[in-house]
């Protein structure tokens, strides 16, 4: 069962995702959620006694898209930890290359971000990679300053669908092109992966290199969301993810969280580090101002 649009569904009638929620977890063994609203899968597993995945929610987060990067990269290098992963693109407002770079982060790679001007890894991200992980991390602004390194180049599209009022999108469409030249000096067992789609930052030239492993990537999508279905059905034990949950009366301040359209919903943060100062929202993974 499914629905993909709200029309089609009572939240036309003014239902909010808890109940949705609720409702759908009475039928289905697992829920699958892509939302326009950071955290929205958050609210979904609170309420549901079914297990939720992540298929995406607004430039937040993408885990099922890392796991299926990783299993690639694994596939082909042979390991992550000690490679260098360079992620090229729209960084902000891209949801895949956070997840990418948290996971790969997670593994000991170290996370070479290559994003234009105004296009960067937003900081809530490398807060959390320095917290956490104590990644390596490499900002630029020009791949040919990295190229001869990068062992894993990682490339998105400009997202047109996020980007705020205000930003022109023609004017930045091309700031970024991967084609045969830009990645001429790369190392010859360089890989070159996209969550795809793609528009015009990656040529089609490329599609014959044996370097291109985007297709591949996505192919193997299919058996890592099998294998996490599996899993999730019982299959295999999983453990959850401890979390310490501090609840505020101050709002997220990201105009795209969840709770921040859910008005039931209690502002929730979370510390990353026991004693940690610094709170996080529970649902989008923004820092609440003033507790850095």
């Amino acid at each position: 069962m499914g629905f993909a649009e709200p029309s089609t569904s009572s939240v036309a009638k003014g239902e909010t995702l808890a109940d949705t929620a609720r409702m759908v977890s009475n039928y289905a063994d697992i829920i699958v959620i892509r939302h326009p609203l950071a955290g929205a899968p958050q609210v979904v597993a609170d309420h549901s006694d079914a297990p939720v995945i992540n298929g995406g929610d607004d430039s937040n987060q993408h885990p099922t898209q890392t796991l299926m990067d990783l299993y690639t990269i694994r596939r082909c290098k042979g390991r992550i930890e000690g490679l260098n992963i360079g992620i090229l693109g729209d960084l902000r407002y891209g949801r895949a290359p956070h997840s990418l770079a948290y996971g790969a982060a997670m593994f000991g790679a170290r996370i070479i971000n290559i994003a234009p001007p105004g296009l960067e890894m937003p900081d809530h991200v490398l807060i959390r990679l320095k917290k956490l992980y104590n990644a390596e991390v490499m900002n630029v602004t020009d791949l040919s300053e990295v190229i001869s390194e990068l062992d894993v180049l990682y490339v998105n599209r400009l997202q047109k669908e996020r980007l705020p009022e205000g930003v022109d999108y023609e004017s930045i469409k091309d700031s970024y092109v991967i084609n045969r030249k830009a990645v001429e000096r790369s190392k010859p067992d360089l890989i070159i992966m996209h969550p795809l789609p793609r528009v015009n930052e990656l040529a089609y030239e490329l599609d014959d290199d044996p370097r291109a492993k985007y297709f591949e990537q996505a192919r193997n999508g299919l058996f890592v969301r099998m294998a996490l279905i599996i899993a999730l059905l019982g299959e295999l034990e999983l453990k959850p993810i401890e979390r310490e949950r501090v609840e505020l009366e101050r709002r997220c301040p990201n105009p795209r969280c969840v709770s921040n359209h859910e008005p039931y919903l209690r502002p929730s943060y979370e510390r990353l580090l026991p004693g940690d100062e610094t709170l996080f929202c529970l649902y989008c993974g923004f820092p609440l101002e003033g507790t850095r």
